[in-house]
């Protein structure tokens, strides 16, 4: 005599009954506003202390002297890239949760952090540089500023050459700065990453001369993308605000 099974029985139909009960069941503990107990919160998302600040300003605030393209691509994919090999670079070490001008100044000149120096100084030069920039900026400052301009170099004429060329004759990528040393003010270039704070500096103010910064606007025009900051762009107030800070 065969002996017959109900369907019911099945295993295929059992783990089928099981999962059309849980969906049910949880739907309906759902609509009560409760919480099915094999639901668990999805955990947080851990991040690191370093986070890509924002923009100043809009990414179009300084056309036509520097274009939305180029800040979109500058802020939003170099900057950005910075930040983001710098957390994957300090996470799991002792710099995880350091301060950037720490991780900088650690890491500066120890051939075995070379990776995380780049990373964090670009990181700091970046922000920095923005901050140095501003829509209806550039021309000759006021104050206290002006007059060690004037004291130093001359008249404001000759700081603009000075860094005019500074920038121009900077081989390959870097920076342009003009810096305090010692109490006196300083025009000075720096290659790739490196920046006055491991040199004993205090930064004013920097121009970006790495080629992100200006070629999809000027192309091998250096000394026009650089005029045109000078004259239209530079943050003399943010300046002030480094210099009083002493």
């Amino acid at each position: 005599m065969t002996n017959h099974h109900s369907v019911a029985n099945t295993p295929d139909f059992s783990r089928r009954g099981f999962l059309i009960a849980a969906v049910a069941g949880a739907s309906l503990l759902a609509v009560r506003g409760l919480r099915p107990a094999f639901a668990q919160a999805t955990p947080p998302i851990a991040t690191s202390g370093i986070t890509l600040p924002p923009l100043p300003y809009p990414e179009d605030a300084l056309a036509p002297v520097i274009s939305a393209n180029t800040m979109s691509f500058h802020y939003g994919k170099h900057h950005k890239a910075y930040v983001d090999n710098l957390n994957k670079l300090i996470a799991g070490t002792d710099l995880a949760n350091a301060p950037l001008e720490k991780i900088i100044t650690t890491t500066a000149g120890v051939a075995d952090k070379q990776g995380i120096f780049n990373n964090a100084a670009q990181t700091w030069n970046h922000t920095f540089h923005w901050k140095s920039l501003k829509p209806n900026g550039g021309g000759k400052p006021g104050g206290e500023l002006g007059q060690k301009i004037d004291a130093t170099f001359g008249n404001y004429d000759n700081f603009k050459k000075e860094l005019m060329t500074a920038a121009a004759t900077q081989f390959g990528s870097g920076w342009a700065w003009l810096v305090i040393d010692n109490g006196t003010l300083k025009v000075v270039k720096t290659p790739n990453a490196d920046l006055p704070l491991v040199h004993g500096q205090k930064p004013l103010l920097t121009i970006d001369m790495w080629e992100h910064a200006y070629y999809l606007d000027y192309q091998n025009r250096r000394a026009d993308y650089v005029n045109a900051v000078i004259d239209k762009l530079l943050n003399w107030d943010f300046a002030s605000e480094n210099l009083a800070k002493g």
